[in-house]
């Protein structure tokens, strides 16, 4: 595997999950995959879980690990052709990125939505860069309209805790005070699309996520049918994606606190487990009765992100060989 951004990268679902589950009985078992083998690990963004558990997974596979804050002690980066650099950017993406690679064996990169321009972040402007100059292996740590790694996780967690072979999934908008990207949503239903669960997306209207990542999920807008009789919960605030409401690209267009993932929606579900990426706003999002119960899984997920990582840098490292 050269690169992983998407779902269809990984290929077989069942065949991953069956190798997440390994690793995680052992996750040292390939520690001499990665020896003498370099992981680049590029934020423009800020990061704790996906900082964490990749640098974990990279040093699981026994690979050295550099990480890079670009905001943080590089040179400010320009990321435009035909621009004069005559502001405070140094350093144009396009020297940079083959100059990090040749320090490297794989990169992962992290660079969210900027929210100026809808088509940059929906074609994935930096990330393809990346894939472009670089030469070598490069893996989504989040990009403008992905998060393949956190739905990988979340994806083993389901699978670790399902009740019934095809579990109802709910893909819940909530409240936030910030324009959030669609990154972790689009990639939730990117997973949840190839996964053998059924699969409900609920918003207000104006928040129809991009066509290529619902396909044929039901969406409903009315949220506590939605959560009738479901099994898993996934709440996730995400800004305007601009498919209904072009002008609205990025926008909060509500904030509309009856979305709250509180105990009387739960009290619908079928024993619901809850689940969030995190960081969470509590009481925006979810409330703390919910977050703090036995049937969350906020936790659990988080730690997946370990295993989801290793999968994916050891099917990396194998494509080296």
């Amino acid at each position: 595997m050269r690169y992983f951004t998407n779902v269809h990268d990984l290929g077989d679902l069942k065949s991953a999950l069956a190798e997440a589950f390994e690793i995680k009985k052992d996750r040292y078992k390939y520690e001499t995959l990665g020896k003498h083998k370099t992981c680049l690990l590029i934020f423009f963004n800020n990061s704790l879980r996906t900082r964490l558990s990749t640098q974990k997974a990279a040093r699981n596979l026994g690979m050295d690990v550099i990480v890079l804050d670009v905001n943080q002690g590089a040179w400010k980066l320009e990321t435009e052709r035909g621009v004069i650099m005559d502001g405070d950017k140094s350093e144009h993406l396009l020297e940079a990125i083959p100059v990090m690679a040749s320090y490297c064996d794989i990169i992962g990169v992290r660079s969210f939505a900027h929210f100026e321009n809808r088509e940059d972040d929906y074609t994935e402007k930096i990330l393809n860069q990346f894939i472009k100059y670089s030469g070598k292996p490069v893996f989504s740590m989040e990009a403008a309209t992905g998060h393949p790694l956190q739905a990988f996780a979340d994806l083993i967690t389901i699978e670790e805790y399902k009740k019934k072979d095809r579990p109802k999934v709910v893909l819940t908008w909530a409240p936030h005070p910030r324009a959030l990207p669609q990154a972790v949503p689009n990639s939730f239903a990117d997973w949840m699309n190839e996964a053998d669960v059924d699969f409900v997306i609920t918003h207000p209207e104006g928040y129809e996520l991009d066509p290529k990542f619902v396909r044929g999920a039901k969406v409903e807008y009315n949220q506590m049918k939605a959560f009738e009789g479901a099994d898993f919960i996934y709440a996730k605030n995400w800004a305007c994606p601009g498919v209904t409401r072009p002008a609205d690209y990025g926008k909060v267009l509500s904030k509309d606190m009856n979305w709250t993932v509180d105990a009387a929606h739960m009290a619908v579900t079928n024993d619901a487990f809850f689940m969030h990426c995190l960081p969470v706003r509590r009481n925006m999002i979810v409330t703390d009765e919910v977050i703090e119960a036995p049937t969350s899984l906020v936790i659990p997920e988080a730690a997946n992100r370990e295993i989801s990582a290793t999968v994916v840098l050891k099917r990396m490292l194998e494509g080296l060989e």
